[in-house]
């Protein structure tokens, strides 16, 4: 069966048809639903990109000269977590046809601003923002624009279109009640500076939350400097009052606790016995230490994945859940004293 590039004439039947499944694999492929195998969900998804399957309403915004490229404005590459975000949905997008343009914003909304500015008027397909905190204008442009817009690594109930992501504050929380479950109680914190990065402050509340909840003092908040995480955790943990030294500490990341696991050492300070090490995100780091930190795990490439697919969805006129809260997962590690 010939295969129509008339986008007002394609129906989801005729991608049916042209690919000998049925109406209901057309559907769960397009929203990246289970049900459908990873090769035929592949194919479909080409498929309809190749017959330009929109539903009327997103033909227009489709109809320009870059209406297979998709933008994707990330805070840092200089951080684990990004690049395996990236890395979920980069084979996804190369295999629907899509191409992809990447910026980096210093977590600075006014420069996440003027990229989207500037690459909205390229007329794209889709656009790609780290987090839900965004400038009122940001987001009211992109509503107005009508372009699909999908948000990872964070989620909100309000979503300027959908988003994929984890809930920070509840992972924060989470982590501080397993660690003060094992009887800490004089927790210290290391990472951004307060305002510097919404999810960081998410984490920092969420922790403080549970040691409160079980009497223990206040974390005592320490943000690092310098120019990679491993530095930033061995110079934050160096700031660290050890005069009246905290039982345990949390860093931002798993790359911050390694730092700071090594900078606790350097002063004397055995781990766990003297000192509690804590990470986040599970990243592959701590897999091959002989003492293994401590931490929360981040599903980064699965958001990645599973963002993309949701935002092939939208892209072909099918909606994906506006809101997708994946989980994170307590690793025991070795760098707190055993339960």
């Amino acid at each position: 069966m010939p295969r129509t590039r008339s986008v007002n004439r394609t129906s989801i039947q005729d991608v049916a048809a042209a690919g000998g499944v049925s109406l209901m694999t057309v559907s769960r492929s397009l929203r990246g639903v289970d049900g459908v195998s990873e090769a035929t969900r592949s194919r479909i998804v080409a498929l309809a990109a190749e017959m330009n399957y929109v539903p009327s309403s997103s033909a227009r915004a489709l109809s320009g000269l870059n209406a297979n490229l998709i933008g994707i404005s990330f805070p840092t590459l200089f951080n684990d977590v990004f690049p395996d975000i990236l890395e979920g949905m980069r084979r996804i997008f190369d295999e629907a046809g899509y191409s992809s343009v990447m910026d980096t914003t210093d977590y600075d909304r006014m420069r996440e601003l003027a990229w989207a500015d500037r690459f909205l008027s390229w007329r794209p397909a889709a656009v790609i923002l780290t987090g839900v905190d965004h400038d009122d204008r940001l987001r009211r442009r992109l509503t107005a624009s009508a372009v699909p817009t999908l948000e990872i690594w964070d989620v909100t109930q309000t979503p300027i279109d959908i988003c994929v992501g984890i809930d920070h504050r509840a992972g924060g929380l989470e982590l501080g009640r397993r660690i003060a479950a094992l009887g800490y109680r004089r927790p210290a914190y290391v990472g951004a500076p307060a305002g510097l990065d919404p999810r960081a402050d998410q984490r920092f509340d969420g922790v403080a939350e549970a040691f409160r909840d079980v009497g223990g003092t206040a974390p005592t908040r320490v943000a690092g400097v310098g120019g990679n995480s491993f530095v930033v955790g061995a110079e934050g943990f160096g700031r660290i009052d050890l005069r009246t030294p905290p039982d345990v500490v949390f860093f931002l990341t798993d790359n911050m606790a390694f730092g700071g696991m090594m900078a606790a050492q350097k002063a004397g300070l055995r781990v766990p016995e003297d000192i509690g090490i804590v990470g986040f995100n599970g990243l592959d780091l701590t897999t091959v230490l002989p003492r293994p930190i401590t931490t929360m795990t981040s599903p980064r490439r699965q958001i990645g994945l599973t963002g993309a697919r949701h935002l092939l969805a939208r892209l072909h006129g099918v909606s994906p859940p506006k809101i997708t809260r994946l989980p994170c997962e307590f690793v025991p590690g070795s760098t707190v004293r055993a339960q």
